[in-house]
């Protein structure tokens, strides 16, 4: 079974930093999907296609809807 037919574990969102003295909640924007290796040693990390991204990247397990 390969990483595209199993669901993902975890989701990535890069949260881009909020400016100190505001009120603002920072926003959360998801980028990829994260799988275990087999070995449980290990994960795939998935950025979607043709992102740029830099900064911080939160990974979050899959809940159920």
């Amino acid at each position: 079974m390969t990483n595209e037919t199993r669901k993902p574990t975890h989701h990535a969102y890069i949260v881009p930093p909020v400016k100190e003295g505001t009120a603002k909640k920072a926003k959360w924007i998801e980028v990829g999907a994260i799988w275990p290796h087999k070995n449980n040693e290990g994960f795939d990390l998935v950025i979607a296609a043709g992102l740029a991204i830099s900064g911080r990247i939160v990974c979050m397990p899959v809940k159920d809807d």
